[in-house]
């Protein structure tokens, strides 16, 4: 009895997996092959069947089914598991990752074929992989070439636990040199092509206890991070001043940290949507023929890069002292093409 029982198994299993990569089932061939009756057939159609409707109950639902298709004379499976992406979103998140350059080779490799192989259907994964083949091949890492995904979950772990934690780190402009910081980590950000840690940078005051050297955090890209290890310490976030991370990430540019201001520009054109999208903090306060002005909120200095590649399409009306950061720029680029 264990041995038929066995049998019949592995037999589901056999046909389940054909169904998942696409193949037809015809009853008599099948019978044929595991040497059954069509009867026998039939009953582990409708057992796989039974098993997909339990799959409809879960969190992500289980749109899959066997269909019987006469062109075809045979059973064929319809739709999507749930839980696993289309071949249109994981051909879309897969574009991302590569245009990301967020990773080394190795890594984006290991990521796709996992990705590729988790997610997309048998009869699929072949087309998916010669989509993705080219610009595979094409790839080019940045420079500084470091792994960061280990990095990436242990701060991760270290911000959940609020962790203090001691990191030394490589200046921008003299990557040999490095300088150490006692930080509270706070979140993990993604921007133009670097993963970078959100912390504020703490002090030890002459009581042992800790006290925030700035009023804003501080921005650290993660693969310049040469060392972290805790502090064996905890420190605490009330409710009311806990990070609100999706809130700074929509008033930062270029991951410049600073203080938060408050400026207005006038936009020339006829559509500010590139400026509503850039700064998810705008919006429009007035509108006269094609010149909008528009108001918005931004974190430290890097808007500045922002505002100067947009030319003469943008003009910087408050602060005043923005406005004038900005005329001196223009003038520092004459300057270049006299």
């Amino acid at each position: 009895m264990t041995e038929q029982k066995s049998s019949k198994n592995n037999r589901i299993l056999s046909l389940y997996v054909s169904l998942c990569e696409g193949k037809v089932i015809n009853k008599s061939e099948a019978a044929k092959k595991f040497n059954v009756d069509e009867r026998s057939i039939q009953r582990d159609i409708d057992d796989i069947r039974a098993f997909l409707d339990e799959q409809r109950t879960g969190d992500f639902a289980d749109n899959r089914t066997i269909e019987y298709d006469r062109s075809k004379k045979g059973f064929i499976m319809a739709g999507e598991e749930g839980s696993m992406m289309s071949n249109s979103e994981i051909l879309a998140v897969s574009k991302i990752l590569l245009a990301s350059r967020a990773f080394t080779k190795r890594e984006i490799g290991s990521i796709l074929r996992k990705m590729i192989g988790g997610c997309v259907p048998l009869k699929n994964m072949q087309l998916v992989k010669e989509l993705l083949s080219n610009e595979r091949f094409h790839y080019v890492e940045l420079h500084h070439k470091n792994c960061i995904q280990d990095k990436l979950w242990e701060l991760g772990a270290d911000i959940q636990e609020h962790n203090l934690v001691e990191i030394t780190y490589a200046r921008a402009e003299h990557t040999e040199e490095t300088i150490t910081r006692l930080i509270e980590p706070m979140a993990l950000l993604f921007s133009e092509y670097y993963f970078y840690l959100n912390a504020f940078i703490v002090e030890r005051q002459a009581d042992g206890s800790c006290k925030h050297k700035y009023s804003y955090p501080a921005i650290f890209r993660i693969d310049r991070i040469k060392t972290y290890s805790k502090a064996g310490e905890k420190f605490r976030v009330s409710y009311a001043d806990r990070f609100e991370e999706g809130e700074f990430r929509k008033r930062i540019q270029f991951m410049y940290a600073g203080e938060l201001m408050r400026i207005q520009l006038r936009f020339y054109g006829e559509n500010p949507e590139p400026v509503l999208d850039r700064l998810p903090t705008a919006r429009i306060i007035g509108q006269k023929d094609h010149e909008y002005t528009i108001s918005a909120e931004v974190y430290g200095k890097g808007i500045v890069m922002w505002l100067l590649s947009q030319g003469n399409k943008i003009e910087v009306l408050r602060p005043e002292s923005l406005r004038q950061e900005m005329k001196q720029k223009a003038e520092e680029i004459l300057k270049l093409y006299r």
